[in-house]
C-alpha cells in the first residue's frame, strides 16, 4: 500500500502572509488540524498546525494590555509561526514508511510531493483508518491474540489451522515482544465463520499462550 492510494489529492493550501485568526478560520471552515503553507509562486515553504496557530502570541505579549492583543494577533502572519523545514514524501512512499516518519519525527501530517510540486497530504487520520482495516474492526467475528516464538513458519501454522477448522481470517496484525524465554510475537486476528469455542481449541495446539479472546 502507497502513500497515492491514501492522501488527500489537491489539499487545503494557506498564503505564507495569511494572519493567524484568517488560518483558523479556514481550518475551522474546511475541517483540517494543518495546512502547507505556499509562498506566492506556489512553492511550499511551511507546514502550520492548530497547536501552532492556537499558540500564537503577539511579542512582547507581557507588555500589552488586554484589548491590545487581538488587534496585534490579526497582525501576525502565519510565516511567523509555521514550521519552516517540512518533512515531506513522495506518492511512491509505502505507507508503513510514512507512519514510522511521523511517529519518529512526532508529527501529525506529511505534505506529498511530486518534484517541487505539493500533490497531497497524508495525516495520521488516514494512518489509523488502514490500521482499523488491516485488524478488522469494523468486521463482526472473533478476536483472537495468541503468542507464539518468533520464528519462520509460525504464522502459517495458525493461519492453517483456521483454514482446516472453516474459519476466514477477516484482520491480522503482529508485533514482536521480547519476552523472558527468548524473542516472541503476538499475532492478532479477527476470524469469521467459526465458533470462539472452537477457534480457541484448534489454536492452543499450535501457539505458545492465548493472550486475549471475545467476540466482537
Amino acid at each position: 500500500m502507497l502513500v497515492q492510494e491514501l492522501m488527500t489529492r489537491n489539499p487545503v493550501t494557506i498564503a505564507h502572509d495569511t494572519s493567524v485568526p484568517d488560518a483558523l478560520r479556514l481550518m475551522r471552515e474546511k475541517k483540517v488540524r494543518r495546512l502547507p503553507v505556499l509562498d506566492s509562486h506556489g512553492r511550499l515553504v511551511g507546514i502550520v498546525s492548530d497547536k501552532d496557530l492556537l499558540h500564537a502570541e503577539p511579542s512582547p505579549a507581557t507588555t500589552l494590555a488586554v484589548w491590545e492583543i487581538p488587534e496585534l494577533l490579526g497582525k501576525l502572519k502565519v510565516e511567523k509561526v509555521m514550521t519552516r523545514d517540512v518533512i515531506t514524501i513522495t506518492e511512491q512512499t509505502p505507507l508503513e514508511e510514512a507512519a514510522r516518519i511521523m511517529a519518529d519525527s512526532k508529527i501529525g501530517g506529511l505534505p506529498v510531493m511530486q518534484g517541487a510540486n505539493l500533490v497531497g497530504i497524508i495525516t495520521e487520520t488516514d494512518v489509523f483508518k488502514v490500521l482499523l482495516e488491516l485488524l478488522g474492526g469494523r468486521r463482526k467475528g472473533v478476536r483472537i491474540a495468541v503468542a507464539v516464538p518468533a520464528v519462520k513458519g509460525e504464522l502459517a501454522k495458525i493461519t492453517t489451522a483456521i483454514f482446516e477448522a472453516g474459519g476466514n481470517i477477516v484482520g491480522i496484525g503482529m508485533k514482536g515482544i521480547l519476552g523472558s524465554y527468548g524473542d516472541t510475537a503476538e499475532v492478532v486476528l479477527k476470524v469469521q465463520d467459526v465458533s470462539q469455542d472452537k477457534l480457541v481449541e484448534v489454536l492452543r495446539q499450535v501457539v505458545n499462550e492465548i493472550m486475549d479472546v471475545r467476540e466482537i
